[in-house]
């Protein structure tokens, strides 16, 4: 599937081809710190398979709980976290944010990882009150 999108501002921009029966959620603590919340939703993209099209992110490197080293990508502007990536290309996939896509009512996380960190009161969300709008 094409998908594009980019961050809050709009300095930052992309296009990439994904599958998305593998947009999944992370409970690790670091996405939890970084996104503010109790997890992040991601999408895997191949390398060949992501494109910025708008200005260049900022990055900052750093060295994850089972030890490996990932660049982080945000806008340097509004701070949107864009994307991971390995330190060294072809040695894994970019993790894109997957709700920085125009497209993300189209894509349902279908996995969950590093639940044994996860906040207990994320896995049953359908229980809170629901308010459409404020």
């Amino acid at each position: 599937m094409e998908i594009d999108g980019g961050c809050l501002c709009g300095h930052i921009t992309y296009q990439a081809q994904i599958d998305p029966e593998t947009v999944a959620v992370c409970h690790c603590t670091d996405c939890q710190t970084l996104s503010g919340s109790a997890f992040r939703t991601f999408v895997p993209v191949l390398e060949g398979s992501f494109e910025l099209t708008g200005a260049a992110p900022r990055t900052y490197t750093k060295t994850a709980e089972n030890g490996n080293r990932r660049v982080l990508a945000f806008c340097p502007e509004c701070g949107t976290h864009i994307y991971s990536a390995p330190e060294q290309p072809g040695q894994g996939y970019t993790g894109l944010r997957s709700a920085t896509a125009r497209q993300r009512d189209r894509l349902p996380p279908k996995a969950q990882y590093w639940c044994q960190s996860a906040q207990p009161w994320a896995m049953n969300l359908a229980a809170l009150e629901q308010v459409a709008k404020e």
